[in-house]
């Protein structure tokens, strides 16, 4: 019985399987055609009404310009700190634009229609970051993005060249400026439009405005031309005398390393080490080899590499790459080929590199399969891969502008139903909002279309498309049933911003490049050998290797007692880049040798309790160099005779945390405050202002609230974040303990004001506490909160839906009777500190001070940006040092004035206690109801018996 039983439950198994794997394949090839065929899907109402796509649309009938327009550089209607040049880099005359500044033209069209805007630039050294011009045309910003025109700079590898440290490892140079003059049309800085920008000028004359943004630039020649058009391949080399471009060599083959690039438009786009594959060249799997160039960094729309190749003799030239796409599944790399600055020819304006785990040898070719060759003249050439959307760009910007109405369309239920609706009750969605069930419908048939056309442009339906197709049914079932939308209101908003992550995801487009090949006709390629014995091989290797290398020491290894012991609490990357910065700069100059190890956060303290722990440590959190002091295991900073020079470059704020006795135990490395986000264009529908004042805040919350959005406080529900209780204490000119930190001050009248008018927000004014604050701003769920400030480089990579739609400015404050608004707010840091063990203190105080120097942290913060993208963008505490990191004029402005507000907090013997009694006496006035006074005054108590425990535990008055 049991085993008729059992083979039931076999043939079930294998029958559910098939069945499960048929409607997989079935689902993966499903063509939605049927479902928005016919439909009018371009003509949209809704949304924003200022994008390219309806700018194009509004002007669609307009002729194309053919004539080129000069325009004279020195002939400007109106300027502010633009500069006339004399014999710079070349030019007789160039113009200098500056930061901030404007320059105005008048232009005279004899033809109205659509054209192009070329210019030549030098990008000038300043910070360091891409430079940025907003454009009017005839007093009018023509379309979003015009407002956000960026310009690449040139970087390339310093002189010193690549390095070899003591272990036989490869250190990649660091990456420098190296400005020339660059040709660029205005275009999509986003990439999802990769045609130049077409602008509509009148008949007549016309105007032009450049406002200077972000960094100044040179300008040598302005152009408004004709729309520029690729010619195919055939068209492209019937311009050249085929007679002239005769090989005399056929065999010609060139190999030119991918690491041996020369220059590049972002400083991330550095030669990398690739141990992964046997396969690339050169191998290595003990020692680090720089030997190939991309990879994660090499992911944006816009950014390029480029080489230099030297043709032998006039004559015609193929071109290949090595090239590996292992990181998106199911989409498809584009690059885009640039010889000596211009595209040749279609056929190579976005080169597909669809996903593949094996390096593959690509060779350029026509639609028919054969071999593209080239014309070049003899001598040096430059050879440019530019990162392109291609055809997905089109996709994408279907996808932004469709999540951007979703969020119109959910924010609109939201003022019904509230973010969490009752499921008992029947909101009748489609009776109050005919126009919302209207709109999903054509929604969902946009996601359906999308979702073939990524699946016919990428060969497979990919996770991206997969996001579209679950929010397509879920509108399509939204129309059929209405009643269903406040029951999934909530997993309709998580699948909207699934979607935005999507869109994110899908415009990443990375690629490794081993190396180029260029060869004549019968040269005979390279053959990529990446088999299993290969893969086998190079496995192996690695196994055996990894018993021998440690990779936690990194750089060069010193032995002996006059080393510098140092552990790094934070990623490898960052400590990668620490120690390149030390052996190239700080010990060559300084003579002092430093050893520097990765280590986990909880390993120190028992290697200092131990005996076995470093002379100094970095990114140690923020409480830690007094609780060291405190038990006699830091040494005092403030007794080393550089100590005060060294301190005038940061806010004496950030010095707080580490005061101890008289002394100062730790450094700062960073410094983090709060500031506020706000939605501008939410904000301007609801008519409101950002607030001054928490008055303020309280006066706009029925406003937003009517409209069941909400605003971002933070909040101890979840977390031990209290710091809008500290930023009210301290606006109110109070504190948290006296002076010697022997007492807290939480039983004083202003400490129990504050604490009210904090709780208040939660139990009178409702705001939420819990939430996540990036998802709910993306949606506008959320149109108003306070944040740390580095939350903005979250928003600026992983919310490009939203760009031009948001900014952030000064935190609220309590006015005082002089009239003067009070934005005080609390700050945090991490730390560096010198144990008191140090065999060397005198060279680790030196080391220290190098480390939190404003130019080691500027290249610090510049290099770690480069590694690892905008989103970390490095907040250092070093004054001098922020105003030269990659931060725009606008935002520095609005960071800096934060910053003088900012009010440390003192570290004393049991202020753990002090913390989690704050976040115990919040959560029991918004759970239980508490009356806030005595619950304040009950835990200040209980508070102050634990300090005075703790001073006379470790001996103190």
């Amino acid at each position: 019985m049991w085993r008729m039983h059992k083979e039931t439950l076999i043939t079930i198994g294998v029958i559910a399987v098939l069945l499960a794997v048929f409607l997989a394949t079935r689902s993966r090839d499903m063509d939605y055609s049927a479902k928005y065929t016919g439909s009018d899907l371009k003509t949209n109402k809704s949304g924003r009404q200022n994008t390219y796509a309806k700018y194009l649309d509004r002007h669609a009938g307009a002729a194309t310009g053919a004539k080129d327009i000069p325009i004279d550089i020195f002939s400007y209607t109106a300027a502010e700190g633009a500069a006339e040049l004399v014999n710079f880099e070349g030019e007789a005359r160039a113009l200098r634009t500056e930061e901030g500044g404007f320059v105005e033209y008048s232009v005279y069209v004899e033809k109205a229609g659509l054209y192009n805007i070329y210019l030549e630039y030098f990008p000038v050294e300043a910070r360091g970051i891409p430079i940025e011009r907003s454009l009017l045309i005839n007093g009018e910003t023509p379309f979003l993005g015009a407002e956000q025109l960026a310009f690449q700079r040139v970087w390339g590898d310093a002189p010193t060249g690549v390095k070899i440290d003591n272990q036989g490892n490869e250190i990649r140079p660091s990456q420098v400026e190296k400005p020339r003059w660059e040709a660029a049309y205005l275009k999509d800085y986003m990439g999802y439009f990769t045609t130049p920008y077409q602008f509509y000028f009148k008949a007549g004359d016309n105007t032009i405005r450049f406002d200077g943004i972000n960094e100044p630039m040179a300008i040598r020649k302005i152009h408004v031309t004709g729309v520029a058009v690729t010619p195919a391949y055939a068209d492209y080399i019937k311009k050249f005398n085929a007679g002239g471009f005769q090989n005399t060599n056929q065999t010609f083959m060139e190999k030119i390393q991918g690491e041996a690039a020369l220059y590049r438009s972002d400083p991330s786009l550095y030669a990398v080490y690739d141990r992964s594959s046997g396969a690339t060249e050169p191998v290595s799997v003990a020692k680090i080899k720089l030997n190939m160039i991309g990879g994660q960094s090499w992911r944006v729309s816009g950014q390029w590499i480029e080489w230099e190749i030297d043709a032998p003799e006039d004559g015609m030239y193929r071109l290949s790459v090595k090239a590996r796409q292992n990181y998106n599944r199911g989409f498809v790399s584009n690059r885009t080929l640039r010889i000596d600055g211009e595209i040749p020819c279609q056929e190579v304006a976005a080169i597909p590199f669809k996903y593949n785990n094996k390096w593959t040898l690509v060779t350029f070719k026509d639609k028919d399969g054969n071999d593209l060759y080239f014309p070049l003249a003899k001598g040096k050439h430059s050879i440019r891969f530019d990162i392109t959307l291609g055809e997905l760009g089109e996709m994408l910007n279907i996808m932004e502008e469709s999540v951007f109405r979703l969020n119109e369309i959910y924010r609109k239920i939201l003022v019904l139903t509230g973010p969490e609706p009752d499921p008992y009750r029947d909101y009748r969605v489609d009776y109050v909002y005919p126009d919302v069930i209207t709109a999903m419908a054509k929604e969902s048939k946009i996601l359906y279309k999308l979702v073939d056309d990524l699946t016919a442009y990428s060969g497979e339906r990919g996770s991206q498309a997969a996001s579209a197709l679950t929010l397509a049914r879920q509108l399509e079932l939204f129309v059929k049933k209405p009643h269903k939308i406040p029951q999934m209101l909530i997993n309709f908003k998580g699948n909207i911003s699934g979607l935005g992550d999507s869109l994110n995801g899908l415009a990443q487009s990375q690629l490794d490049i081993d190396y180029l090949v260029v060869s004549a006709k019968d040269a005979k390629l390279p053959v990529v050998h990446e088999n299993f014995a290969v893969a086998a091989i190079h496995e192996l290797k690695s196994f055996f290797v990894s018993f021998f290398v440690d990779y936690n020491n990194l750089g060069d290894v010193y032995k002996g007692e006059d080393v510098v012991d140092v552990w790094m609490l934070s990623g490898r990357d960052q400590s990668v880049i620490l120690k390149a910065m030390i052996d190239d700069t700080f010990t060559p100059v300084t003579g002092v040798k430093v050893n520097v190890k990765l280590v986990a956060p909880d390993a120190v303290m028992p290697a200092v309790v131990a005996g076995t722990g470093p002379d100094a440590a970095l990114s140690i959190p923020q409480g830690d160099p007094v609780n060291y002091a405190i038990r006699s295991a830091a040494m005092d900073l403030s007794q080393f005779g550089s100590f005060d020079q060294m301190k005038a470059e940061f806010y004496d704020s950030v010095f707080v945390p580490f005061r101890y006795g008289g002394g100062t135990y730790g450094l700062p490395e960073a410094q983090y405050f709060n500031v506020m986000f706000y939605r501008t264009d939410i904000m301007a529908e609801l008519g409101l202002d950002p607030p001054q004042t928490w008055e303020d805040l309280i006066n706009i919350l029925p406003v937003i609230q009517k409209s069941n959005m909400n605003v971002g406080i933070p909040s101890v529900a979840t977390t031990s974040d209290f710091s809008n209780f500290l930023a009210q204490l301290y606006q109110r000119h109070g504190t948290l303990y006296n002076e010697d930190g022997s007492r807290t001050m939480l039983d004083s009248e202003i400490s129990v004001d504050a604490f009210d008018a904090y709780t208040k927000f939660f139990t009178h004014y409702k705001a939420p506490t819990v939430y996540d604050f990036v998802n709910r701003f993306r949606t506008g769920e959320m149109p108003l909160g306070f944040a740390d400030y580095t939350t903005f480089n979250t928003l600026e990579v992983f919310a490009p839906e939203i760009r031009g739609l948001w900014d952030f400015g000064l935190m609220p404050g309590v006015r005082q009777p002089n009239g003067e608004i009070d934005r005080s707010v609390p700050t945090g840091s991490v730390a560096s500190m010198i144990f008191s063990n140090a065999k060397k203190p005198e060279a680790a105080w030196e080391f220290l001070k190098w480390w939190v120097s404003a130019d080691t942290q500027v290249r610090f913060g510049r290099e770690l940006e480069s590694v690892m993208g905008a989103a970390a963008r490095y907040p250092t505490g070093n004054m001098k040092a922020f105003q030269r990191l990659s931060w725009g004029s606008r935002e520095m402005a609005v960071l800096s004035e934060q910053r003088s507000w900012t009010v440390g907090t003192p570290e004393v013997p049991g202020g753990y206690y002090v913390n989690r009694h704050i976040v115990n006496a919040v959560r029991r006035v918004l759970n239980e109801g508490e009356d806030t006074r005595e619950t304040l005054l009950d835990y200040s108590r209980t508070i102050n018996d634990e300090l005075i425990k703790k001073r006379k535990e470790f001996g103190l008055e």
